[in-house]
């Protein structure tokens, strides 16, 4: 079968054109010419990278920021500056849209409801639990856990699209192996310390199955955002208060600080004891290609960070707070034998809660509250005001609430029977508790396993539960 002679178009005649030109015009062997050019720009790219004695590597930007991010001296100290910077812009930036929320859902949008109801004609009993129970839980938790987020996890993306976390994660990869886990989990880690929900997620870049399940199982003592409101008030209103005023700030940040150090020390803890019972392996070779650096791409990291991370978690956080508002309403309404059932489960609990150096009220709002961190202090100052009959504290049963004093604050949680051993403990729990209901259900989506769920859960409260029985232990026989 004959081939029809292809017919040269306008556009290829004038390449043909344009090669018959350069090959008049450029003199000698074409292809030495080519090859040449391969060499020289070898040699320039090595001229300026490899170093030899008598001649050192031409200095270039990566290769210098490489040299004070990775080094032994300043490494960690950059590390933990930059995100000690990170967090108290979160906590910090994080007061003015969380006090925009908050006035609008809670101080505006649930009087308004409850009004709603009323003048509807609805019984005291739907009023309460759709507008001071399933609504104030709501709007809560997304009044206080929203803007946090929404700052921390763009400015944790930013960093990523710099190429700095995986610094960090070269930084941290011997303490990590030497404690049994995988070098990225430094940066799940970190991850966690804005959430952990997200933190989970981000597991997925660990290949190993088994060092991904030890990054799962440890990252909740990464304190997240929802527990340092918690950390820093308690602290302020007790430790900082036992020392002059010119001193209560440094000892505040001291003692939160220690918290959240306590909790990495007891990341690597409980890495080695898992990686040597439960997840007995070897760790794998971690292979890490430093990138780059390059210039954050802002708006793109602003959009992925809302969509795929804050809303994600937000949305999950929802809809563990829905059910949970009600429940908190109907412990503190419903009565059985003459007292509600919180006030029964309180009265029941606290000898062991004060054997913990916590009370009843404590334990009762880290169960109630289960959906998000951040409404366990309203919480626990709802309960104390219900069972220490305060008048003029609180918006009545079942309604979450907060003080606008620190002096409030301590006056009504001493009248509740609290000491500065109550205060240390509630720090330690906090750290040392099952996570949030939120990370529990990712954990289970992760993993697939009720078995790994349960452990996430039981590992941190069985440490907590030791580690504040042995505090008050010696508090009491120190004091």
């Amino acid at each position: 079968m004959s081939q029809q002679p292809i017919e040269p178009t306008g556009q290829a005649e004038s390449i043909i054109a344009a090669a018959q030109r350069w090959r008049r015009d450029i003199s000698g062997d074409l292809h030495e010419h080519v090859v040449e050019a391969i060499y020289a720009q070898a040699a320039h790219i090595a001229g300026r990278a490899v170093s030899t004695p008598d001649h050192a590597a031409r200095p270039t930007l990566d290769r210098t920021l490489d040299h004070i991010l990775t080094s032994k001296l300043w490494g960690f100290p950059i590390m933990i500056l930059l995100f000690a910077v990170m967090l108290w812009i979160t906590i910090t930036g994080a007061n003015v849209p969380s006090g925009w929320l908050s006035s609008l859902l809670i101080d505006h949008g649930h009087p308004w409801l409850r009004g709603l109801f009323v003048s509807m004609g609805a019984p005291w009993w739907l009023t309460g639990f759709v507008a001071d129970g399933i609504y104030l839980a709501t709007a809560w938790v997304i009044s206080v856990m929203l803007p946090p987020m929404a700052i921390f996890f763009p400015l944790f993306t930013l960093l990523e699209d710099f190429g700095y976390l995986p610094r960090v994660a070269f930084n941290l990869d011997r303490l990590f192996k030497t404690s049994g886990g995988h070098g990225k989990q430094a940066m799940t880690t970190m991850m966690g310390f804005g959430c952990n929900a997200a933190g989970v997620v981000a597991t997925r870049i660990i290949d190993s199955p088994r060092e991904r399940l030890l990054a799962i199982l440890t990252n909740n003592f990464a304190l997240c955002n929802g527990r340092w409101p918690t950390q820093f008030l308690i602290a302020t209103v007790f430790l900082g208060s036992l020392v002059p005023a010119a001193l209560a700030g440094v000892v505040s940040a001291a003692a939160v600080t220690g918290v959240a150090l306590l909790g990495v020390v007891m990341t690597f803890n409980v890495n080695w004891a898992l990686s040597r019972t439960a997840l007995k392996g070897e760790v794998s070779t971690f292979s890490l290609e430093l990138p780059p650096y390059r210039p954050p791409r802002f708006w793109r990291t602003l959009y992925t960070s809302l969509i795929d991370r804050t809303l994600f978690v937000l949305w999950r956080a929802v809809v563990f707070a829905l059910p949970a508002g009600a429940v908190i309403w109907l412990v503190a309404n419903v009565h059985v034998g003459g007292d509600s059932l919180a006030g029964q489960f309180i009265r029941f609990t606290n000898p062991a809660g004060v054997f913990l150096g916590l009370n009843g009220v404590i334990l009762l709002a880290y169960i109630i509250a289960i959906p998000a961190n951040e409404i366990v202090i309203p919480t626990v100052l709802m309960l104390t005001a219900m069972v220490t009959g305060a008048h003029g504290v609180g918006g009545g049963a079942g309604v979450m609430f907060e003080l606008d004093s620190e002096s409030a604050v301590h006056a009504l949680l001493t009248a509740g029977g609290w000491t500065t051993l109550t205060a240390v403990n509630l720090m330690l729990f906090s750290l040392l508790h099952n996570p949030c209901s939120t990370t529990l259900y990712t954990i289970y989506k992760e993993t697939g396993s009720a078995r790994w769920t349960a452990l996430s859960a039981l590992i941190p409260l069985g440490i907590g539960v030791v580690v504040c029985a042995a505090v008050a232990l010696v508090w009491r026989m120190l004091g």
